[in-house]
């Protein structure tokens, strides 16, 4: 069956969940979040029961399905929500010039004519590089209107000098990233100081400028799920646009419970401020049936709205590959080898 622009919108289902209590769910324009002012009581006053969290968890692949027509719709949403991503060593001008080119048309013309939706011009939600390699990357997506985020910060450890890494936030802006995923400094959040990291992400994103900024938690390195909780909190207090799991370089990554912590803060802020905060798992989601669960998530937990590039993203570099194989079943019955996906 036809994977139509309506099928596209509506495949998170058609019912919108309020967000919270005092504030409708956002509308087709979200308004930036200003930040507020450090709220020590309320960042101590967030506790976490891991139990229960991942309890909870637990429940989300088997609360929802979804099939045919509907689990490819869901599956090509999930495309617009990557930040198709490489982070290696050996990254070169012309293996982030093919990544642009696959972020610009990552499905092959076969398969969006087989899916009859060749009208919706799917793309990735962004291109992510380190630094050194933002200028290839604008110069690749010339035109096209996908923006190139940028990691930075001393990524993946932050570590460097402080003044380095504002330095380098601000010269990723320069040359063209609208997007910046920072790292914060983790003994901040495992010393439980509070104040050093709302200084740290506030003067990062004064130095974002106009460039949406994802603070990335490293949330594998904060020990609980009550230090993810508080550090969240505190992250959106100083102006984060998104927050962001891990950097995809620590032994765990995203996962369903972090996740679940994550978003309820994210509801939580809305609730209170009535500004939404974007959501990014990181690292390890490399199945099409696993951002599938991220979806679910998102929906029961934060609603539609959240469903879209401005306010979700996947990190992520192997899941294209998957969601494209499971599309190549969808039509033609059938697995395809990797190779017939190739990423670069």
């Amino acid at each position: 069956m036809t994977i139509t622009r309506a099928n596209l919108h509506l495949a998170t289902g058609d019912s919108e969940r309020r967000a919270g209590a005092r504030h409708q769910p956002p509308g087709d324009h979200v308004e930036r979040n200003p930040g507020l002012p450090l709220d020590l009581d309320l960042v101590l006053a967030q506790h976490v029961n891991k139990s229960a969290a991942e309890r909870r968890a637990s429940t989300i692949p088997t609360r929802r399905t979804v099939k045919k027509q509907w689990q490819a719709a869901w599956q090509l949403r999930a495309i617009t929500l990557i930040d198709l991503t490489t982070l290696s060593g050996d990254d070169t001008p012309g293996n982030v010039r093919r990544l642009c080119a696959k972020a610009m048309h990552p499905l092959r013309a076969d398969l969006l004519k087989a899916l009859g939706a060749e009208s919706l011009h799917v793309t990735t939600g962004a291109v992510c590089v380190y630094h050194a390699l933002v200028p290839t990357a604008v110069d690749a997506l010339k035109g096209s209107n996908i923006p190139v985020a940028a990691v930075s910060t001393g990524f993946p450890a932050g570590l460097s000098p402080f003044a380095t890494r504002l330095a380098e936030v601000r010269e990723s802006v320069a040359a063209g990233a609208k997007e910046i995923d920072i790292v914060i400094t983790r003994a901040h959040v495992l010393t439980g100081d509070w104040n050093a990291l709302y200084d740290e992400v506030q003067r990062f994103r004064e130095a974002c400028g106009s460039a949406h900024m994802k603070a990335i938690l490293a949330t594998g390195d904060l020990a609980t799920l009550t230090n993810v909780a508080r550090a969240s909190m505190v992250a959106m207090m100083a102006g984060a646009d998104f927050i962001k799991t891990s950097t995809g370089k620590e032994t765990v990554n995203a996962t369903l419970p972090v996740s679940l912590v994550m978003v309820r803060m994210i509801r939580d802020y809305f609730e209170r401020t009535g500004y939404a905060v974007g959501y990014k798992p990181a690292g390890g989601i490399r199945s099409a049936k696993n951002a599938l669960e991220y979806l679910y998530l998102i929906k029961e937990e934060l609603g539609d709205r959240w469903l879209r590039p401005d306010l979700f993203r996947f990190g992520a570099s192997g899941l294209l590959t998957d969601i494209e194989r499971q599309l190549e079943h969808f039509t033609t019955g059938r697995y395809a080898a990797a190779h017939r996906q190739p990423m670069v």
